[in-house]
């Protein structure tokens, strides 16, 4: 079987998409016999089946090392040549058009991903003339070709089964409970910070983008100043917005990444369109509380067990959710949130449910073994 994900929403350097698809291509490896193949766009073309194939495209402004190829007769080239047996589309633009193309062609099933809000990144970035109804007749249009859309929240398959999308599937992310560990922290935080040891230190990770909704942090942090200090790491200012404010940028090390969230006493959001919010699961298995807005799907898995919820674009709400979050023992709310995250969202849950998905539509359901185990995967021995 020879799976193949294609999408535009792929950095070199970050993203949850990345994580996602990098996280599948090693655990494919280790527990299946399939072959898998990404397709993402890339400084330069490069063909690689069974790894990581990339299109030569263009930095797209305002994002995050982000790029765009435009040859989309190339990109369905590709896909074709490499005879896959099934097509993730990651993204509702030309690499998804292009696998239902080869689909279609091969006579293969297809599955979306619905990784991202495409009406607030259409009215925000790329097409700020389409209008919700024109976004909504869009997605209808294009994933009604599709034979199963993956959604990582509840909150995302109400809305596209609103949309009129009904094959639509509930596929949570997962985390590396090794990689984001509580076993990463550090002592010396505030030491390599320059901060007293008494300092209360929060930490923001991600995109520096219009919708992660920084302002309502640095307000809060405002609100609260010392010796509350947050720690952002995505992105680089000429200057530091405040004296409580840290900048750092992000490399693309997962566990340089952990080892600075497992070090801080929580986790901040203030974003309130999140599809899922991968690095608030990822704060979570590291064994940190954490404060984020009552919106998007953050609900669904961050309650008072493992962390606090403020009122959405509000400052003030998230200056109290902080300070109200540090009258509690901070290391049982964190011990609390690593255990949701083991019975949860691990990538072995994610990715074993997934490949049932998979299975089914390939057909490969006829063929399950009587004691319920997935064609395909290896014994434990193997």
């Amino acid at each position: 079987m020879h799976l193949v994900d294609t999408t535009l929403f792929y950095s070199p350097t970050s993203g949850g998409v990345k994580r996602y698809l990098s996280a599948k291509h090693a655990w494919l490896a280790a527990h299946t016999s399939w072959e898998h193949t990404i397709v993402v766009p890339g400084r330069d073309t490069q063909l690689e089946r069974g790894g990581v194939c990339t299109l030569s495209g263009y930095p797209v402004p305002g994002t995050f090392n982000y790029r765009l190829p435009l040859n989309a007769r190339r990109w369905a080239r590709l896909l074709d040549a490499l005879e896959p047996t099934l097509i993730e589309a990651g993204d509702a633009f030309h690499p998804a058009w292009c696998a239902w193309r080869v689909a279609q062609r091969r006579g293969i099933p297809l599955v979306g991903f619905y990784h991202s809000n495409l009406p607030q990144l259409a009215g925000r970035r790329m097409c700020g003339g389409l209008t919700e109804p024109t976004i909504r007749r869009y997605l209808r249009w294009l994933y009604e070709r599709f034979d199963v859309v993956f959604a990582p929240s509840r909150l995302m398959c109400e809305y596209l089964n609103e949309l009129g999308v009904p094959h639509t599937v509930h596929q949570p992310l997962g985390v590396d409970s090794e990689v984001f560990s509580p076993a990463r922290r550090r002592a010396g935080l505030r030491e390599r910070l320059g901060l007293p040891q008494h300092a209360r230190v929060l930490v923001y990770a991600g995109r520096f983008a219009r919708e992660k909704n920084l302002p309502v942090l640095l307000q809060a942090f405002a609100r609260l100043g010392a010796p509350y200090h947050l720690l952002l790491i995505g992105g680089e200012r000429e200057a530091r917005p405040a004296a409580n404010i840290t900048m750092l940028p992000y490399r693309g090390d997962s566990l340089e990444l952990a080892e600075w969230i497992a070090s801080a006493d929580a986790l901040v959001h203030a974003g309130t369109k999140e599809t899922f919010g991968l690095v608030i699961v990822e704060a979570m298995a590291c064994g940190r509380p954490v404060v984020a807005a009552r919106a998007g799907a953050f609900p669904e898995f961050v309650d008072e067990s493992v962390g606090m919820l403020a009122k959405p674009n509000c400052g003030e709400s998230m200056a109290e959710a902080i300070a109200a979050l540090y009258e509690r023992d901070l290391d049982a709310i964190g011990a609390a949130a690593r255990a949701r995250v083991l019975r949860q969202f691990t990538w072995h849950r994610a990715f074993h449910g997934q490949m049932a998905a998979y299975t089914s539509l390939i057909g490969a359901h006829h063929r399950l073994r009587a004691d319920g185990e997935i064609v395909g995967l290896r014994s434990p021995s193997a």
